[in-house]
């Protein structure tokens, strides 16, 4: 029999994954297993011909792409020279992470599952596919197969004799210690600042992200609008970064001073104090993120995501450190199988924040032992914003058009996006922002004379703002925009704009403003009205088809459009109609990106 060793591998793009691959983690730790938790693409993928036992779990983001920390290993698992019994030796199990109001639900988890058969490899059970659109989440999924895997696992690898399985009423020890340095010992270190460019051409990254001068912040919905959307531009100048239409920008937040000192006032941390980590496994290196050594205030203002909805995790983890039987024993329901729902009324549906829920616990959350800081809070994300200006047009500029979240729950408390409200409140001129772009999904053709037509809503209309500028650059006068708001004196971004282009010859514009007559208007019934024409860009001048915006209901009701005119213009039958929309999407003449 191989040694008990088990190697759980995610891939994750906001943190879900991770979570879920480090609470395996654990259990395998209360099986006495020997295990190591990575993100794929920071696994020599070569070695996968020895590990005996692995459990993937990835997420799907987009439209059926895997995340950033996978795609590396992504490129190489299917490579076409891999012999097909390469993986023979190994046992597998797959969990997939998705969202099933989107098409290519947990696609990343089927199309590996599948590769790994291919590949020789065993599977100790069926891929499970947890779902965000479920009431409990995707925890409904993981539960069971949870339970499945450990029984399936535990008769190939028993426990070792005269061992049990840990309790979980038992704490594992932490992965870090926080060991604070003072006096000389922590003005002699060097601190890293986030940025320390070691080459003015290098391109920024996660890891060294360049600090954008914001050059301006400006509201384009009306002052009386429910909505505060911005057009918020940075300067590049010397920055490495390039980019084309389509591409996104990742933008690292911070939260707010006020949530910083009233997390270290909660846990009695000075703010101004410094410390190092030192792991306590040799395969546990201390998060590149962190600069060593730290201060506190830097910890809980760039790194901890105070402000995060707090997952299963941390009550779970939050339980142990509680001296009070009444908060103990609530911490331990919202933690279990049979807790959930409660735990979704207290927490997911009002959007209850971590901070918030640390002053729920108060005997607790001043027993938290710092060490385990970092396992109880996770990292403040990236957030991702399409880029809405062209390199061409505006060169050493970058544009984004950004909705400031704020929205009301039974909480007294409005609810507030981090990195919006953060952005939105910056000033020009006065702050550096940390940002770093990567490739986006949606591709626009380098030919200037195939028509494009682009189907933007609201926000949406930021990557086809980008790629009408850098076509006008070129001379490309093939421009067909649907644009959709509530109202033309309200939210109609870029107006002046988009008259100027029409003026030119270079853009034909198609409005719905839903909301200024009595019944709403809405792009796809604009869509109908000028079949003719669409049916004559796409069909007649292979012109391409985009459609970018809210995920919910608009991009199906659209493509219906797209269908109905196909059937109308074209002359075709339903099937038909989607065949040739599935033609389309094969060969990226048609593309859309989608958010919830």
């Amino acid at each position: 029999m191989a040694g008990r060793n088990i190697l759980i591998l995610y891939g994750s793009q906001t943190g879900t994954a991770e979570d879920t691959a480090h609470r395996i983690g654990r259990e395998a730790k209360r099986r006495h297993f020997t295990c190591r938790v990575q993100p794929l693409d920071s696994y020599s993928v070569v070695n996968l011909i020895n590990e005996p036992l692995v459990v993937f779990v990835c997420a799907t983001t987009g439209q059926g792409d895997p995340p950033d920390n996978m795609k590396t290993f992504w490129r190489f698992i299917f490579r076409r020279n891999l012999p097909q019994n390469a993986l023979c030796r190994m046992d597998y199990a797959v969990l997939g992470l998705g969202d099933s109001s989107y098409p290519k639900f947990n696609f990343i988890a089927k199309k590996l599952h599948k590769r790994l058969l291919q590949l020789g490899a065993s599977p100790v059970l069926s891929a499970a596919l947890g779902d965000d659109q479920h009431d409990l989440g995707a925890d409904a999924a993981i539960d069971p197969w949870l339970k499945d895997l450990w029984d399936k696992v535990l008769s190939l690898y028993p426990l070792p004799f005269g061992l049990n399985i840990i309790s979980d009423d038992v704490m594992l020890p932490p992965a870090f210690s926080l060991r604070f340095v003072e006096g000389e010992a922590a003005a002699s270190t060097h601190e890293i600042s986030p940025r320390e460019r070691e080459s003015e051409a290098a391109a920024p990254t996660e890891l060294n992200p360049f600090l954008a001068p914001l050059l301006s912040n400006q509201r384009l919905t009306a002052d009386d609008h429910f909505q505060d959307v911005r057009l918020i531009e940075f300067d590049t100048t010397g920055s490495g970064i390039e980019f084309s239409p389509g591409d996104v920008v990742m933008i690292q937040p911070q939260n707010s001073p006020k949530h910083v000192e009233q997390f270290c006032s909660l846990l009695r941390l000075d703010p101004d104090r410094r410390f190092v980590l030192e792991p306590r496994e040799p395969d546990a290196p201390p998060p590149a993120h962190l600069p060593q050594p730290c201060t506190v205030r830097q910890l809980v203002a760039d790194y901890l995501d105070i402000c995060c909805v707090p997952r299963r995790s941390f009550f779970e983890l939050l339980s142990h450190f509680s001296p009070d039987e009444q908060e103990r024993e609530k911490l331990k329901e919202f933690s279990s199988a049979s807790g959930q729902e409660e735990l979704y009324a207290y927490c997911n549906r009002p959007r209850r924040t971590t901070l918030e829920v640390l002053f729920d616990f108060p005997q607790t959350t001043g027993s938290i032992p710092h060490d385990y800081l970092l396992e109880l809070v996770p990292r403040v994300r990236p957030r991702a914003f399409s880029i809405a200006s062209s390199m061409k047009a505006q060169p050493n500029r970058l544009q984004i058009l950004m909705a400031v979240v704020q929205y009301k729950t039974r909480l007294r408390e409005v609810r507030r996006g981090l990195c919006s409200t953060w952005l939105a409140s910056l000033c020009p001129g006065e702050h550096r922002v940390p940002l770093w772009v990567k490739k986006g999904s949606m591709k626009f053709p380098c030919e200037a004379d195939v028509p494009l037509v682009m189907v933007g809503p609201g926000t949406g209309v930021s990557p086809f703002r980008a790629a009408i500028q850098e076509r006008v650059a070129h001379g490309a006068a093939g421009n067909c925009l649907f644009f959709g708001c509530r109202g033309q004196s309200k939210d109609f971004y870029f107006q002046e704009e988009w008259a100027g282009l029409v003026k030119g010859g270079f853009l034909a514009l198609f409005t719905a403003f839903s909301r200024d007559q009595e019944e709403k208007i809405y792009v796809q019934q604009r869509i109908r009205e000028n079949g003719r024409l669409l049916w004559d860009l796409i069909s007649g001048k292979r012109g391409s088809f985009y459609i970018a915006g809210n995920a919910k209901s608009m991009p199906a009701q659209v493509t219906d459009a797209m269908k109905s005119v196909f059937q109308t213009e074209g002359g075709m039958s339903l099937p038909e109609a989607e065949a040739y929309l599935s033609q389309l999407e094969k060969s990226r003449r048609f593309q859309s990106e989608t958010w919830s």
